[in-house]
């Protein structure tokens, strides 16, 4: 179970993980009050990807890619092409 330290290569990752097997993905967000941490866990059972902050500024960016995966998840078309073009 990978915590990721750089924000760049878990979104990378957490994209890939989702676009090969969109049935089987997770995306669970936690936030604990009394350590200020908010943690994304993206897994497929198989692989499980983690990320930990306790940055105000990473918070746009989880919602980002929170987002974008809810975007992937409702949409018809199919997503190889969305990974190259972003």
């Amino acid at each position: 179970m990978p915590h990721y330290q750089s924000w760049e290569e878990f979104s990378r990752a957490a994209e890939k993980l989702y676009l090969t097997d969109p049935m089987k993905v997770r995306v669970v967000l936690k936030y604990r009050h009394c350590d200020g941490n908010l943690s994304m866990k993206v897994t497929d059972d198989a692989v499980c990807l983690q990320y930990k902050t306790d940055q105000a500024q990473d918070v746009k960016k989880i919602e980002k890619l929170q987002g974008k995966l809810m975007r992937f998840m409702v949409s018809k078309e199919t997503h190889s092409m969305t990974m190259e073009t972003d």
